[in-house]
């Protein structure tokens, strides 16, 4: 019999803010966190936007040969984890004594990689490079890093699947929790955002040019978009057997009851209303929910032309006439990659658990496509029972979820 799964704890780490607190006002009073960088111009940008990100200070958290074997990435999945971990109640010693699993979507990490090669190119001696930079190039940088930190007894690995690996990470162990192989399931996203990290991205000329209004240069759905804005952080959840946290005594925030997916079998950066409607429908079908039961919809449009727009196009088809407001908090974070399919269920789940929708800032002159969508430009105070996030990425890959508030 398949189990019921909920999630009890959440933790961000994102251009919105480092505390639930703080991006829960982000969201509610539109605040965007995207800047103007020159470090990028000088670097050879063709764009000078990204999503503003701290860093964490970890000097007197985590010993010092840990710390070196973190990428940036996994400093911001080692706070958003911990401060997930500490809503759910979980400590030290509960880690100790109880089987916890970790999944993570992230990125490779480019950093130290490009430092690594640097280094070989001008000292010609891999004995220079050391284990730090090794242990932070590997893919599975973040599980590795977090599994030791936390010392982690349970399933672990990495998922990269493009700007869909976060969503995918939180339906994954869903699945695991659901069929019974997992209690408890530490799952993300997280995304690196030095200067390094995205310039073959920004060489796609994927990236907006909108410069001197870096607040207003993401427009998703907005017929005057012209690109993407880079961000990154992390964020996380932890997702519960139900009877089991339950029976701790957990705070449920929370459950996830649909899990979709699909791939569109085309170009490798090419959108498909098509496919995204597959996952989404997979998604409400497996939450057992029709599509007017949707109040809201966390939206992938990271303000592209062409992937908003076949966005756009599944939404009509799948939502048209229906109650669910649209908005996609890209609109103030900018694309936050690896990590964005499970940041944006952190967003919703702040949306939940305060009973607002966020806007979708700079929505100003729909396009032919949105026009007929049910897109809020503004914040609105309203009861939020069920969301369905959606999470889209280069190769086809889409990811749907379905949260519900119990």
């Amino acid at each position: 019999m398949s189990k019921r799964v909920v999630i009890t704890g959440m933790g961000i780490w994102s251009c919105l803010g480092t505390s639930i607190d703080e991006v829960k006002d982000s969201l509610y009073h539109g605040k965007s966190g995207i800047v103007f960088d020159p470090e990028r111009l000088e670097y050879g940008y063709q764009s000078a936007l990204t999503g503003k990100v701290a860093r964490p200070v970890l000097k007197g958290v985590l010993d010092r040969r840990v710390r070196a074997g973190l990428p940036e990435e996994a400093e911001y999945a080692f706070v958003a984890g911990k401060q997930a971990f500490d809503m759910a109640g979980v400590d030290a010693d509960y880690l100790a004594h109880n089987e916890v699993g970790l999944i993570f979507g992230n990125d490779s990490s480019a950093e130290p990689v490009i430092k690594s090669a640097n280094i070989m190119a001008e000292k010609h001696d891999s004995a220079l490079i050391g284990s730090g930079l090794i242990f932070q190039s590997m893919n599975s940088t973040v599980t590795m890093n977090l599994n030791t930190i936390f010392g982690l007894r349970g399933v672990s690995f990495t998922v990269s699947a493009a700007c869909a690996s976060g969503s995918h990470s939180i339906g994954l162990a869903y699945l695991l929790i659901k069929s019974g192989l997992q209690d408890m399931i530490l799952a993300g996203g997280a995304q690196e955002t030095n200067h390094y990290s995205m310039a073959s991205f920004d060489a796609l000329n994927a990236f907006s040019k909108r410069m001197d209004e870096p607040t207003r240069a993401s427009r998703p759905f907005d017929r005057d978009r012209d690109g993407l804005i880079p961000s990154g952080g992390a964020a996380a959840v932890v997702l519960e057997e139900y009877e089991h946290a339950v029976a701790r005594g957990a705070n449920i925030l929370a459950e996830v009851v649909g899990y979709g997916f699909s791939s569109n079998g085309g170009g490798i950066s090419q959108a498909s209303d098509d496919g995204s409607i597959i996952a989404m429908q997979r998604a409400l079908d497996d939450a057992g929910i029709a599509a007017d039961q949707v109040d809201y919809i966390n939206a992938h449009a990271t303000s592209t032309p062409q992937g908003d727009m076949y966005e756009a196009k599944a939404l009509q088809r799948l939502f048209g006439g229906k109650k669910a407001l649209i908005s996609s908090t890209k609109s103030l974070t900018g694309h936050e990659c690896w990590m964005a399919g499970a940041s944006e269920i952190v967003y919703s789940l702040i949306m939940m658990g305060n009973d607002f929708v966020a806007g979708n800032a700079n929505f100003e002159n729909p396009d032919q496509y949105s026009a007929g969508l049910n897109i809020t430009p503004v914040a609105v105070d309203m009861p939020v029972n069920v969301v369905l996030s959606n999470s889209f990425g280069f190769g086809g890959t889409n990811s749907a979820l379905v949260i519900k508030k119990i």
